[in-house]
C-alpha cells in the first residue's frame, strides 16, 4: 500500500524541495515535469531559485497521480489536464464496471428459481426477482455512463 502524501501547509510559496516531499517526487523529476507540462511555470528568483504555488503543488500531485497511479504516458496525463471535460474514471474502468455489471446480472439469472407450476404460482418471489433484476439493470446503465 502507498504512503499518503503529506497535508499542504498554508504558505504562499513553496521551494523545490518542499514540495518534493509534499508530492513525493525528486526535484530533477520537478525540473523535467516544468518542459513537459505547459501549465506548470514556478515563479524563479535569485539564481533561477523556483517558487511553487499552492495551486502548482496541487497540479503536481494530479501529475503524480496520473503518471504513477493511473499508469498513463507523459503525452496522456498531458492530454488528460488539458482536456477540463474529462472525467477522473479512466476508460478502462467504466468497461471493466460495466462487464462486473453484466456479470452480477447474469449470476442473478442463473440463480434464478426454476418457474413455478401454474396451479402453484409464487409472485411475492419472482416480483422480488424481478426488482434486484431492473436494480441491477439501473446499476449498470449508471456505470455504462
Amino acid at each position: 500500500m502507498e504512503k499518503a502524501l503529506p497535508a499542504i501547509p498554508a504558505k504562499r510559496y513553496f521551494t523545490i524541495g518542499e514540495v518534493s516531499d509534499l508530492c513525493g517526487v525528486k526535484p530533477y523529476v520537478l525540473r523535467y515535469w516544468e518542459q513537459e507540462f505547459t501549465q506548470l511555470k514556478p515563479m524563479k528568483r535569485r539564481g533561477n531559485r523556483r517558487y511553487y504555488q499552492h495551486h502548482e503543488v496541487l497540479l503536481i500531485r494530479r501529475i503524480r497521480e496520473l503518471l504513477y497511479e493511473q499508469g498513463f504516458t507523459i503525452s496522456g496525463a498531458r492530454n488528460r489536464l488539458s482536456d477540463p471535460s474529462a472525467g477522473r474514471e479512466s476508460p478502462t474502468e467504466s468497461a471493466q464496471a460495466a462487464v462486473v455489471a453484466d456479470e452480477v446480472i447474469d449470476m442473478a439469472a442463473a440463480l434464478a428459481p426454476a418457474p413455478t407450476a401454474p396451479e402453484d404460482p409464487d409472485p411475492a418471489g419472482a416480483w422480488t426477482l424481478d426488482q434486484v433484476r431492473d436494480e441491477l439493470r439501473s446499476i449498470r446503465s449508471l456505470l455504462s455512463e
